[in-house]
């Protein structure tokens, strides 16, 4: 058998690969060389320019369903894009579909997982749901299937881009502070403190708080300027209202890493006004004038151009970059999908930093404008998606533009609208998967008002993934003590009913408890008191202390409380499709993937479990609780 190694993928000459309905019989091990790692995947121009399955060959055997013939599957997912064996050409390759497929399909999708799970690994290729359980897995909320998928519209900055937050933001607010300064506010002795806050936090304008929610819109954690507040605190200030993102004039979400410097800078700002800092010539000010003071510090900071031209004159110092990223898009062009980058960024800033990013990973001449069927500069996001701009199309290299009302394949342009982007690719809605960072600006809004499926990319995700894994003792440790406490006191109310009945004259709930002598019933109830006062002592710390493998602070990006979803991971449930850390995640998932949302499990599932158990009806399928 030949074999030769291609553009970082394996080919086979066809004429000794047999197939037998989905089984390949290729031992891997007699070519230990070639076993690819996705670390060291490099794109390499195929020998004497020959690939050894020609797309001829392909569509000798297979047809893909188009959009005029394609249907809905019982998901509810177009098969648009679906590959179908022409079975005229079953005979052709010796193959004799039926007599193959008989039996029961239970034991043949059995044998033929069993086989496709050893050929992945004999292959060195992780498999999808391994690949799902790391850092680097793609994460499902609403099934997606990629196939039908025509077009993919990506964001730059922070997702196809990605910075160093450190230096980045850092700059950002250096610069923020300068022009505080130069507006006459005290910012002597400030310094940046990323750790300060995270993505999905919540700034209260009219407190001078910034809060972590919960799903529900509870506040579980505050801090006012730099100090956090303590439990009693929060629930003082915020036990009886609810976080509105709504309320746009009170609430500001931090929706992306961008939101960082701003952050750190109206936190420390609210620290010197508490503490009269804030010169009288300033007016009359409160939170609000604070936040509304940094907000055009930092606005000037962007518009008047010095941090993005000191971005641009350095940017090894400033992006981190993924050499998996151009092959993942790469392979999706590849596969037939029309790629669009869709970013606010001016042209020249954009094209500086793709070219950083991108050239030197594609192969042979290709440069990063390739890849895409269309770039759209200074789009103005979210209004992109919300109404229609003039268009105008990049003519020269120096960024001259001209109006344009008719895009071509390949176009340069700024401005315009979603609108004309379906238009000039011929598709629309569900057809096209928009990949940003900004859960408002790129996700919630291309999904709001043109129903496009969505891609959610949060970097700090790896590192979460890391502090859970870290972490599992110390919270293994917290429930076993909650579900000591929540027997413990299970019993303790047990007993107080039955005090109370007994001063009341009335028998207790059972005749054991009624015949408990008064001195008995007093000593349990005492002794059970002290034990569930001594496991709150202890069990308080430990929730302080949850999540602080990831952030002291704040605990974990996804979660508020032990158990409860933060508001972060609801916007995410609700508005992302799929989320990742990386776009070059798709590498490892193919073009073609199905994505399946996972099982939601509800309060009483675990309670239905349990009683499965205890009465004898254990599904054989079950392999443990649900997860909660």
């Amino acid at each position: 058998m030949d074999v030769m190694e291609t553009c970082g993928r394996l080919y086979i000459q066809k004429a000794q690969f047999s197939v037998i309905l989905g089984k390949t019989h290729f031992n891997i091990n007699r070519f230990p060389k070639y076993r690819p790692g996705f670390s060291d995947l490099s794109y390499r121009k195929p020998k004497n320019n020959v690939c050894c399955c020609s797309s001829s060959n392909v569509d000798e055997v297979f047809s893909v369903t188009s959009s005029s013939k394609s249907d809905v599957d019982y998901l509810g997912e177009s098969t648009k894009g679906d590959f179908n064996v022409k079975k005229e050409q079953l005979e052709a390759f010796g193959i004799d579909g039926q007599e193959t497929l008989k039996g029961p399909i239970e034991e043949i999708a059995r044998m033929e997982a069993k086989e496709a799970e050893q050929l992945l690994g004999d292959l060195g290729i992780q498999d999808p749901f391994s690949t799902r359980q790391s850092p680097r897995g793609i994460f499902c909320t609403r099934t997606l299937n990629l196939r039908s998928i025509s077009a993919i519209g990506y964001d730059m900055d922070y997702t196809l881009i990605h910075y160093n937050v450190k230096a980045w933001e850092g700059r950002a607010y250096d610069y923020c502070l300068d022009n505080l300064r130069s507006m006459g506010y005290p910012v002597e002795g400030l310094e940046f403190d990323p750790d300060l806050v995270i993505r999905g936090l919540v700034l209260d304008k009219e407190r001078g708080n910034l809060v972590k929610a919960d799903r529900f819109g509870y506040v579980k954690r505050a801090m006012h300027g730099t100090k956090m507040l303590s439990t009693r605190s929060v629930s003082e200030i915020y036990g009886r209202e609810l976080v509105d993102l709504r309320n746009e004039s009170r609430w500001e979400f931090l929706n992306t890493l961008f939101s960082v410097s701003e952050a750190v800078a109206f936190m420390q700002m609210v620290d010197r006004f508490d503490g009269g800092a804030i010169p009288s010539e300033l007016g009359s000010i409160d939170y609000k004038g604070i936040y509304k003071a940094v907000g055009k510090a930092l606005f000037r900071a962007h518009v008047e151009g010095q941090l993005k031209s000191e971005i641009m004159s350095k940017p090894e110092c400033f992006v981190e970059p993924d050499p998996e990223l151009p092959l993942a898009l790469l392979d999706q062009k590849e596969a037939g999908k029309q790629l669009v980058l869709i970013t606010n960024s001016d042209y020249h800033y954009t094209d500086t930093m793709m070219k950083h990013s991108f050239n030197l990973f594609l192969p042979n001449d290709m440069g990063w404008r390739d890849l895409f069927d269309m770039v759209i500069v200074s789009a103005r996001k979210p209004e992109f998606f919300q109404m229609a701009h003039p268009m105008y199309e990049v003519v020269t290299e120096e960024g001259l533009m001209r109006p344009c009302f008719k895009t071509r394949p390949g176009g340069l342009y700024s401005g315009g609208s979603a609108q004309m982007v379906e238009s000039s690719l011929k598709v629309q809605g569900d057809e096209i998967l928009y990949v940003g960072d900004h859960i408002y600006t790129d996700v919630s809004q291309s999904k709001v008002h043109l129903r496009w499926r969505t891609a959610l990319v949060c970097r700090e995700l790896e590192e979460e993934y890391t502090a859970l894994i870290r972490s599992r003792g110390h919270r293994a440790e917290l429930v076993e003590l909650i579900n000591q406490k929540e027997v413990v006191g299970d019993l303790f109310n047990q007993l107080r009913l039955a005090l109370q009945r007994r001063t009341k004259g009335r028998p207790a709930q059972t005749l054991a408890a009624t015949n408990m002598d008064d001195q008995e019933l007093t000593e349990s109830m005492q002794k059970l008191l002290i034990v569930m006062q001594r496991l709150d002592e202890k069990i308080a710390p430990m929730l302080e202390a949850d999540g602080e493998h990831f952030n002291k602070r704040w605990g974990y990006l996804s979660r508020a409380g032990l158990w409860d979803k933060s508001h972060l991971t609801r916007q995410i449930e609700k508005y992302a499709d799929i989320y990742t850390s990386r776009v070059s995640n798709f590498l490892h998932y193919t073009p073609f993937m199905y994505f399946r949302s996972q099982e939601q499990t509800l309060s009483h599932d675990s309670y239905s479990y349990y009683s499965a158990n205890v009465n004898g009806f254990a599904d054989d399928n079950l392999n443990g609780s649900p997860s909660l």
